[in-house]
């Protein structure tokens, strides 16, 4: 399988592309998110998205063609000292591995394969081009996308499912603009998108490609009572976490005392219980990224700096 052409997100388990003979390729449907494997998937949305690949069929775009040596997954040099059978993770691995080796790996493309809502739209999963909600002041919103509207492209790309939506925000720039069109009420309507630094970024906790890429802040204790936070002036809502003693090496290190309370990280006030905590360092940083831990120690604020590894 000719990895350029067949390109998609290879932390899927399950994945279609619509296609004719010569491997022009209509559309595509699968996709996740990190809370729930099968959220973005039915019945219905692949019944709608193989009608749209049909209707594709009738006036076929050009075919793609493609020159030169295929690629194909035993091609990386990564993969020849893998032993056992290649799973698709496996594909983001070796490519990761290569360019490491080459020099040339670039941190920030770890963010693949963007939500929707990362530029403040959610699609229908029974229809995968019917946007079903508009986030306040998102780029959706500053077009003048509205809830009802038929996504037609993104980034030049057609939609027809979650997974196409996510295939041409994944082509997207880093930051810049994305063309955008859509329908309402019949009539057609075209924008330019504008995205920020960051605008990528997504919870990477479930791909089994980047597990080695998430770090961990090796703290433990228990979570704080209503009446505790409310005597240190923290909201009730508000995570807040009282170290135990025995406190981790990597932590010692850095400062980190028995009864230090974590509050945060990098002046962030985080919601919720202590796994919020936990999971807001691996969900928001790599390896190597440097974390400023907001503590509370004998009623004072302090701030350490830990290197995440």
């Amino acid at each position: 399988m000719d990895l350029r052409r067949f390109e998609f997100d290879y932390d899927l388990t399950w994945f279609v592309f619509f296609l004719n003979a010569e491997e022009t390729i209509y559309g595509r449907y699968g996709g996740r998110d990190a809370a729930d494997a099968e959220a973005r998937l039915s019945l219905k949305g692949l019944r709608f998205a193989m009608e749209q690949a049909l209707e594709r069929h009738q006036d076929p775009p050009k075919p793609q063609i493609l020159t030169g040596q295929p690629l194909r997954a035993e091609d990386f040099q990564a993969a020849r000292k893998h032993r056992g059978c290649i799973h698709c993770h496996n594909v983001n691995e070796f490519r990761r591995a290569d360019l490491q080796a080459e020099g040339k790996w670039d941190r920030h493309s770890v963010w693949v394969y963007p939500l929707p809502e990362n530029i403040g739209i959610t699609l229908d999963v029974d229809q995968g081009r019917l946007i079903k909600t508009v986030s306040r002041a998102s780029p959706a919103d500053k077009v003048g996308l509205k809830p009802g509207d038929h996504l037609i492209q993104l980034n030049g790309y057609p939609v027809a499912s979650f997974a196409d939506a996510q295939y041409a925000l994944h082509k997207a720039p880093a930051q810049g603009s994305i063309p955008i069109e859509w329908q309402r009420n019949g009539q057609k309507h075209t924008a330019t998108l504008v995205v920020a630094e960051g605008w990528r970024k997504t919870n990477l906790t479930w791909r089994p490609s980047m597990l080695d890429l998430l770090p961990s802040v090796p703290f433990s204790g228990v979570e704080l009572t209503a009446a505790e936070k409310k005597a240190l002036g923290l909201a009730p809502q508000r995570a807040a976490l009282r170290q135990d003693p025995d406190v981790h090496p990597k932590l010692k290190a850095a400062g980190v005392r028995g009864g230090d309370i974590l509050i945060g990280y990098d002046g962030v006030a985080i919601e919720g219980s202590v796994h919020q905590l936990y999971a807001y360092v691996r969900r928001n940083y790599l390896v190597g990224d440097e974390v400023t831990i907001n503590l509370l120690r004998d009623g004072q604020r302090l701030d350490i700096k830990l290197l995440l590894k």
